[in-house]
């Protein structure tokens, strides 16, 4: 039975395509869950793609993975630099996590330098673009 990777994208991830390609690329978050979802499938994995600008939402999410997922892999955008209740939700529900990112968040702002994410993830793979995703997955497989 194919191991289920659920993957998770935060605030303004549903903007990609548009919102500064020069940072994030032209791919839309579409093209990256339809990329995801093939490279899943050759790696053995089943995986459901999510995407919501609410924090909460997230949360839950990430709750509900327990007992239903084996892994996560999570963009969460700028909560990365804000959510203690991501941090939170994820040491919660002790399952692998791969944090990525499109953009190498420790050549840009200095307030993007810091993720409350990365003390509870497997591991953070940033700045690759899409390519980070089927980086998340091919690890996530190896460790499932």
């Amino acid at each position: 039975m194919a191991k289920r990777v659920l993957i998770l994208n935060g605030p303004n991830l549903n903007m990609l395509g548009v919102r500064e390609p020069a940072t994030y690329g032209s791919q839309t978050l579409a093209d990256i869950e339809k990329m995801c979802k093939a490279e899943g499938k050759k790696l053995g994995l089943t995986v459901t793609c999510k995407q919501s600008n609410i924090e909460g939402e997230l949360v839950t999410w990430i709750q509900q993975a327990l007992g239903t997922q084996e892994a996560l892999i999570l963009n969460p955008g700028a909560y990365s630099h804000t959510s203690v209740a991501i941090h939170d939700a994820i040491r919660a529900i002790g399952l692998p996590v791969a944090e990525v990112h499109l953009s190498n968040i420790h050549a840009r702002e200095q307030f993007r330098h810091h993720s409350y994410v990365s003390a509870v993830a497997m591991g953070v793979i940033c700045g690759f673009g899409a390519t980070g995703y089927k980086m998340a997955l091919s690890a996530l497989a190896e460790k499932l």
